[in-house]
C-alpha cells in the first residue's frame, strides 16, 4: 500500500508524473477509438468492438459524437501543455500545484464522462460531468493566467540575463506566454457562447458539411472561428514549450518574442473577426500566421545552430576547423531537439502550404465532389494536431530521460513515421489534381498503404516507450523515484553545458 501511495503522489503530484499519464491516456483513447476507424471497419473488427463494449451508435448522432470526441482529445492536451508551461516556466508553488489540481480534475472529467455520453447512451448527468471538468480547465486557466502574471517581482529578469526583457527586468517571453494564455481563453469562451445556446438557434454541425451552404449564422460562423483559433493556440504553446526546452536566447530570441506576441495577437483577432467581418477575416488570420511562422523559424535557426555547436564539441573539434560532413553529422547527433524544430518547419510544407494553396484554387476544389472537399478539410486540421502532437511528444522523450541509441531510434521513428504518413495524407488529399476520379484506385490504394505502415511503426514505437514506462513504474526503485525525488525539469543542453 505504501508504494502504490508513492506511485499516485508521483503520478498526481509531480509535473513528469502527471505528463506520463496524460500522455499514456491520450495513447490509449487515441487506440481505442481507433479500432472504429475506416480500415477497421474494413476488416470487420469495428463491429466487433462495439459489440464487445457494448457501444451506442446511432447514425443519425455521428456530428454529435464526433464533437465530443474531439473535445476529449482537446481537454487532454490542453492538460498536457499546461503541465509542460508550468515545468518549464518558474511559477510560484501554490499557484502550480492549485492549476494541476483543477486541470487534472477537469480533463479526466470531460475524457471519461464526454466519452460515455457519447458512446454508451445519453445519461445527461454524463453530459453535464463532461461540461463541469470542460469548466474546471477553464477556471485553471484563469488561475494560469494570474500565475503568468509578468510584472510579479519574482518574475523579473536580472540585468545581465541574456533573454529578452524590458529596463525595469520584465520577461517578455513570459508576457508573451501571459497573452497567449488571455487569448487562448476568450478563444474558449468564444465557442462556448454558441454551445451555451444548444437547441435554441443553434444544433451540432460538423465545419466541413456546412462548406457549400452560402449563408452562415453567427453562431456557425462563430464554431469556424474557434476551431482555427484554438488549434492555432495549441500550437503556439508548444512553440513556447520548445523555447523553454532548448534555452531560447540571445539575438535570435529578441527578435522572435515581439514576432510571436505580434502573430498571436493578429491571428486572434482575425479568428475573432469571422462572425462580424468574415470577407477580410481570413486575410488578417494569414498575415498572423505569418508572424509565428517566421518566429518559430527563429527558434529553428537557433536550435539548429546550438545542435551543430555542440555536436562539433563531442567529436572534439570546433567550429572553425569542422568540415560540412562533420557539421551535418553534429546537426542530427540527437534527433529530439532537431526533430521537434524540424516538424515545425515540415508542419509549412504539409499543414500551411496546401492550406494556402486550397484557398487560391478554391474554384477548382469546388467544382470537384463534396466528398473529395471535405477529405481536403478534415485532412487539413488532423495533420495539424498530429505535428503538434510530435512535437510535444518529442519533447517528453526527453523529459522521460530516454538516453542513447533508444532514444534516437524512437526519435528517428517519430520524425519519419509522422512525416511520411502526414505526406501521404497531402497526396490524397490533393489526387483530385493528380488522376481523375475514374483512375484514382491505385494511387489511394498506395498512398493509404504509406499512411497505414508509417503510422503503424509510429504507434509501435510509442507503446513501447509507454511500456517502457510502464514496466518502470512497477520497479521499487525505477527511474520514476528518481523523479519523484528530483521534479525539476531542465533543458536540452544542459548535459553539454555542464
Amino acid at each position: 500500500m505504501k508504494g502504490l501511495a508513492a506511485r499516485l503522489r508521483y503520478l498526481f503530484g509531480t509535473s513528469r508524473g502527471l505528463i506520463l499519464g496524460t500522455v499514456a491516456l491520450i495513447a490509449l483513447e487515441a487506440a481505442f477509438m481507433g479500432m472504429l476507424s475506416g480500415p477497421m471497419a474494413e476488416w470487420g473488427v469495428k463491429e466487433f468492438w462495439i459489440k464487445l463494449w457494448g457501444m451506442k451508435l446511432d447514425p443519425l448522432e455521428r456530428e454529435g459524437r464526433l464533437i465530443l470526441l474531439y473535445h476529449t482529445f482537446a481537454m487532454a492536451v490542453v492538460a498536457l501543455e499546461v503541465y509542460m508551461l508550468t515545468a518549464a516556466y518558474k511559477i510560484r508553488e501554490q499557484h502550480r500545484l492549485g492549476i494541476h489540481v483543477l486541470v487534472t480534475v477537469g480533463y479526466l472529467s470531460a475524457m471519461i464522462f464526454g466519452l460515455l455520453f457519447a458512446y454508451w447512451g445519453h445519461n445527461w448527468v454524463y453530459h453535464g460531468l463532461f461540461l463541469f471538468g470542460q469548466s474546471l480547465i477553464f477556471f485553471g486557466g484563469v488561475w494560469l493566467a494570474v500565475a503568468f502574471w509578468p510584472w510579479r517581482q519574482e518574475h523579473r529578469l536580472p540585468p545581465d540575463a541574456p533573454y529578452l526583457k524590458t529596463s525595469g527586468g520584465v520577461d517578455i517571453e513570459k508576457l508573451a506566454v501571459f497573452i497567449a494564455i488571455v487569448a487562448t481563453l476568450i478563444s474558449a469562451v468564444y465557442g462556448a457562447v454558441p454551445g451555451s445556446n444548444f437547441g435554441h438557434a443553434f444544433h451540432v454541425f460538423l465545419s466541413e458539411d456546412i462548406i457549400r451552404i452560402p449563408y452562415h449564422t453567427p453562431y456557425e460562423l462563430a464554431i469556424v472561428g474557434h476551431l482555427h483559433i484554438m488549434l492555432v493556440d495549441i500550437a503556439v504553446m508548444a512553440v513556447f514549450i520548445v523555447s523553454r526546452w532548448t534555452d531560447f536566447k540571445g539575438r535570435l530570441q529578441k527578435w522572435a518574442v515581439p514576432l510571436m506576441i505580434i502573430g498571436t495577437v493578429i491571428i486572434s483577432v482575425g479568428a475573432w473577426m469571422v462572425v462580424p467581418f468574415r470577407p477580410i477575416a481570413h486575410h488578417v488570420i494569414n498575415v498572423g500566421a505569418g508572424f509565428l511562422m517566421l518566429a518559430s523559424l527563429l527558434l529553428t535557426i537557433f536550435v539548429w545552430r546550438k545542435q551543430i555547436e555542440v555536436g562539433v564539441a563531442r567529436q572534439g573539434l570546433n567550429m572553425e576547423t569542422a568540415g560540412f560532413g562533420r557539421k551535418l553529422k553534429a546537426l542530427f547527433h540527437d534527433v529530439l531537439p532537431w526533430g521537434a524544430t524540424w516538424q515545425m518547419m515540415f508542419m509549412n510544407l504539409v499543414v500551411t502550404a496546401p492550406g494556402v494553396f486550397m484557398a487560391i484554387k478554391l474554384e477548382f476544389f469546388r467544382s470537384i465532389l463534396l466528398r473529395d472537399e471535405k477529405t481536403g478539410l478534415v485532412g487539413h486540421w488532423h495533420i495539424l494536431a498530429f505535428m503538434i502532437a510530435t512535437v510535444l511528444l518529442l519533447y517528453y522523450i526527453d523529459v522521460a530521460g530516454l538516453k542513447g541509441k533508444a532514444r534516437q531510434i524512437f526519435g528517428w521513428i517519430v520524425v519519419l513515421g509522422s512525416d511520411v504518413a502526414t505526406v501521404a495524407a497531402n497526396v490524397l488529399i490533393m489526387r483530385r489534381l493528380m488522376v481523375p476520379l475514374i483512375q484514382e484506385q491505385p494511387l489511394v490504394a498506395r498512398t493509404l498503404l504509406a499512411m497505414d505502415i508509417s503510422l503503424f511503426l509510429f504507434l509501435t514505437g510509442l507503446a513501447l516507450f509507454l511500456l517502457w514506462r510502464l514496466v518502470d513504474l512497477f520497479r521499487p526503485q525505477g527511474r520514476w523515484v528518481e523523479e519523484w525525488r528530483n521534479p525539476e525539469i531542465g533543458v536540452v543542453f544542459e548535459e553539454e553545458q555542464k
